[in-house]
């Protein structure tokens, strides 16, 4: 049992404990990361990538049924889930693969296996060795969430599903129901309807989607709908009863108690963060609803102690946790470090159609005292919309009408995870509407209607 020093010790390998031992190693740190699963984490492995590389399969297919509207022939169109699976696996492992590589090239000592804090600067990692003791002045819990379980809706693998069961399916649902509407629900009831599953989604807030704006929840609920989705709003699933190959849900909606019968249930009712064995109680750290307090700087309080990512709170997006995680890579070097501020991260949805915002919504904005100017461009008004066959969507920008800066952005349609970042550029430079209006946006692109947009605001929007 060797004792190991380290200037960095970072506690889980996924999107933010990765790019923090990176950063860490290429500021010139000693740097050791501990992971008990995955390299990537989540993210690369059961999240964002995969569910991508099932989406992107979802959308061709759609796309393939459409084949006549673009004068293409295609017929006996179908699918093969076991081979839409294995594509999405072997993307996550190409990429888990990539991590190993890029740490290896940092010089960052990796180790698999369970780490818990002993002490101020100590970690004890259980590996399939052995006790393996390691010391350093820094550490940085990066150990993420998981999948929030509610008594009576817990996941059985067979007939109800987490998102893990989701990407990995027994089999193809044939009557679905999704618990949830967030980024997580919304992407897989999109895939499995798309595929041909009967799909419903039910939501305890009154909307779909209920962080986005509410206009963009309006019309990706009409979107949904008009592909066959059941959208239940203001509605809970009170109880699932199982028998053999089917499940009876009892939804509460306006004050009765329905029951519908499904063969297959996803539970996608949040995240909870894994703070248990890390010997977080010992050392000092506090925790509210499973999730680590920290500064705007990640710090937990205790001295030499970060917390980044999912596991230190909302908003619950790999992009901010690998920011945080450089953020503290740098402090840790003494570097100077700009704090991550929550309203500028953009959160994207990968549904059908795309969902995407940064900043403010108009009912936040105006909650925080904002007189606000809105503008807002239909797809239907863009050329290279029309030309993808994508007449469907919208962008909303809001400004502050005194100083014109923007406050915050929406949209809903194609690419529009894409065109988002645009925005968020905007944001960060403290753009105005002035600086918006006088940027030449390339034609013909998506782009445009961003433009049109912050035109529309200010009454001067060309092309309606």
């Amino acid at each position: 049992m060797v004792s190991k020093s380290f200037d960095m010790i970072v506690i889980g390998a996924g999107p933010g404990g990765y790019v923090s031992a990176i950063r860490g190693a290429q500021n010139g740190l000693g740097v050791a990361i501990v992971e008990r699963e995955h390299m990537g984490g989540i993210c690369l492995n059961w999240g964002c990538i995969p569910t991508k590389a099932l989406l992107r399969s979802s959308e061709v297919f759609h796309l393939m049924h459409r084949a006549k509207e673009f004068g293409l022939k295609a017929e006996g169109i179908d699918y093969d889930l076991d081979a839409v699976v294995k594509r999405s696996r072997g993307v996550a492992k190409q990429l888990n693969g990539g991590v190993g590589h890029l740490l290896k090239k940092n010089k960052v000592t990796a180790l698999m296996g369970e780490a818990r804090l002993t002490g101020k600067g100590k970690v004890s990692v259980k590996t399939e060795k052995g006790t393996e003791e390691l010391t350093a002045k820094n550490i940085v819990l990066a150990t993420g969430a998981r999948a929030r379980e509610l008594p009576g809706l817990e996941a059985d693998g067979d007939l109800v599903w987490t998102y893990k069961h989701a990407l990995l399916p027994p089999r193809m649902p044939k009557k679905l129901l999704v618990i949830g509407s967030g980024a997580i629900g919304i992407e897989f009831a999109s895939f499995y309807n798309t595929l041909g599953a009967d799909t419903t989604v039910v939501e305890v807030m009154d909307r779909v989607l209920p962080v986005e704006d509410a206009e963009i929840s309006a019309f990706a609920k009409k979107a949904f709908e008009k592909q066959g989705m059941k959208i239940m709003q203001k509605a809970m699933v009170k109880q699932l009863d199982r028998g053999k190959g089917k499940v009876t849900a009892h939804i509460e909606v306006g004050g009765k108690v329905e029951k519908h019968d499904f063969d297959t249930v996803i539970s996608a009712v949040g995240i909870v963060g894994n703070v248990e064995g890390l010997g977080l109680e010992d050392v000092g750290v506090k925790v509210d609803r499973t999730h680590v307090i920290t500064d705007e700087f990640c710090r937990t309080g205790v001295d030499g102690l970060y917390a980044i990512g999912d596991v230190a709170g909302a908003p619950w997006l790999a992009h901010k946790a690998s920011h945080e995680g450089v953020m503290v890579a740098d402090l840790v070097a003494g570097k100077h470090a700009h704090p991550v501020k929550p309203e500028s991260i953009a959160g994207c949805t990968y549904c059908h159609p795309q969902v995407a915002s940064v900043g403010l919504t108009e009912a936040k904005a105006k909650e925080a005292g904002y007189d606000v100017k809105v503008g807002r461009f239909p797809f239907i008004g863009n050329g290279k919309a029309i030309a993808l066959g994508e007449p469907e969507g919208m962008v909303k920008t809001v400004f502050d009408k005194k100083t014109g800066e923007l406050l915050g952005a929406h949209m809903v349609g194609a690419e529009v995870t894409e065109l988002i970042q645009g925005y968020v550029v905007g944001r960060q430079l403290e753009t105005t509407e002035e600086d918006l209006m006088n940027t030449v946006f390339p034609h013909p692109t998506l782009s445009e209607m961003m433009h049109e947009s912050v035109l529309d605001a200010y009454g001067k929007v060309i092309h309606i």
